[in-house]
């Protein structure tokens, strides 16, 4: 659905609830500006090019934003690119590579990604080099308030001189174990977080009052948040990963330099696979690039952005045919209306209640996509009741709902995936029906057994036989 038919209600008149990761429970979400919503994603790190499991969360909290924006809130939706990191050095390191190539390769990648599986463009990208200017104020203002030290060409932040440091992630300050690389030298503590590291022979290096470094991935976001959010925003995301150190750490330097930072911290889970996070270094992601060939870009998008974004996806073929089939029914659905009522049907200008109830309780999209199905058993008894009123009167609820999820076969997103396949289909039509006319003309002379065979041979070949009172139809099954 454009987001133009969105906005169905005032945001005043309802009350989303969100589970913040720092209350640890579900909270009513109270904008810090009436009507608005500010959201700051931690986006990709371009290292490498993008697996199904760090587009997730890009899915996640693009639904976040679409029912934000149902609901009637104008949305600012920042998401990050960390184009500097200890990671991209070494690739360039590895492949002969300069740095900058690396990431505005990966870069491409992810936005192609994101782009594939339907994710709304984001307000702002802001990319990490880009803002050193702002890091460098950041620091200098945590190095007047205390909460900051030079050692070495490196600046550190000094964990203890922030009471609440560590209430995100619920830690023991005394069994706190910060994750360190090589060159992070001249620490008071072993507990403090580098946000800028003193430069090396052959990497990539800044100016900066304490001589020519670059950032560390903490600071980065800490700046970019400010500038583009200000002082205090209302939503951060990210996946549970990232709560320690990088969230932990982002607070700490934004409310030392005064912040008040962000009001609500939202964590999408993992995908996984054979119990491990997905991830480059385990081996086992799985390329989203590699994946759109084997499977419609829908069905990725219905795979990983309908379960609860704080549920964990065991990645598995079966389950991507399950999801395939599942939205292979709905399609099915809003084809079959669709050339009923010779026309595109409109999305209904509210989606039924009880999907609204269940997104508004915190995301809650495996309860709201039952609404969806539901529905759509609905408008299919309708049409095996030749009620084309009530059909239609379904199929506009199913595309409200699916518009709210980025899953609407009609729109344009999807359309050209069935364009392109829809030259192939009229062929197989043409093919399918002449076996089809051979099995109406056995069931004339009731001849059941051949009929039957006729139908069995099609579905071993992947084809499903619907009987209607408008003639039979075929779809293709599961994989």
């Amino acid at each position: 659905m454009p987001l133009a038919l969105l906005g169905a209600y005032y945001p005043g008149h309802v009350t989303i609830r969100l589970y913040d990761t720092s209350a640890r429970q579900i909270r009513d979400f109270a904008p810090l500006t009436p009507g608005c919503v500010s959201i700051y994603l931690c986006g990709a790190t371009v290292q490498a090019a993008p697996h199904i499991g760090h587009i997730r969360s890009g899915l996640n909290f693009d639904i976040m934003r679409r029912w934000f924006a149902y609901r009637g809130y104008d949305v600012t939706f920042v998401r990050n690119v960390t184009d500097i990191d200890d990671k991209i050095i070494r690739k360039a390191a590895e492949q002969n590579r300069p740095w900058w190539s690396i990431g505005y390769e990966n870069e491409r990648a992810f936005n192609d990604a994101y782009a594939a599986l339907g994710c709304l463009p984001p307000t702002y990208e802001p990319r990490a080099t880009g803002h050193i200017t702002e890091m460098v104020e950041m620091m200098r203002g945590l190095i007047e308030r205390g909460h900051a030290y030079e050692a070495d060409g490196n600046v550190y932040f000094d964990v203890r001189s922030l009471p609440g440091y560590l209430s995100l992630s619920n830690q023991d300050l005394d069994e706190l174990r910060q994750p360190s690389e090589d060159g992070e030298t001249g620490k008071r503590d072993l507990r403090d977080f580098a946000m800028w590291k003193a430069a090396k022979p052959g990497e990539p290096s800044w100016e900066t009052p304490w001589g020519r470094g670059r950032p560390g991935w903490h600071l980065e976001c800490s700046a970019m948040a400010h500038k583009y959010l200000g002082e205090e925003f209302d939503i951060h995301g990210g996946g549970i990963d990232l709560i320690f150190p990088h969230h932990e750490n982002e607070i700490a330097q934004a409310k030392g330099f005064g912040d008040a930072f962000a009001r609500y911290w939202v964590h999408n889970a993992w995908v996984t696979m054979s119990g491990e996070k997905m991830s480059k270094s385990l081996g086992n992601s799985v390329l989203v690039s590699e994946m759109v060939k084997k499977w419609p870009p829908v069905v990725l998008r219905y795979y990983l952005g309908t379960p609860h974004y704080r549920s964990t996806i065991e990645y598995s073929e079966e389950s991507l045919r399950e999801a395939e089939s599942a939205y292979g029914r709905i399609e099915g659905f809003v084809q079959r209306v669709t050339e009923l009522a010779g026309h595109a049907v409109e999305p209904a200008a509210e989606v039924p209640p009880a999907f609204a109830e269940a997104m508004d309780d915190d995301l809650g999209v495996p309860q709201a996509l039952a609404i969806v199905h539901t529905t759509v058993r609905q408008g299919n008894s309708a049409l095996a009741a030749d009620d084309k009123d009530a059909a239609v009167a379904r199929l506009a609820e199913v595309r409200a709902m699916l518009g709210v999820l980025g899953l609407d076969p009609l729109d344009a997103q999807w359309a050209g995936e069935q364009a392109q396949g829809e030259d192939l289909r009229h062929v197989v039509d043409s093919l399918v029906r002449l076996v089809l006319d051979q099995r109406e003309g056995a069931r004339a002379r009731k001849d059941w057994a051949t009929a039957d065979a006729i139908r069995d041979q099609l579905g071993q070949s992947g084809l499903v036989i619907e009987d209607s009172p408008q003639g039979p139809r075929w779809s293709l099954g599961s994989r």
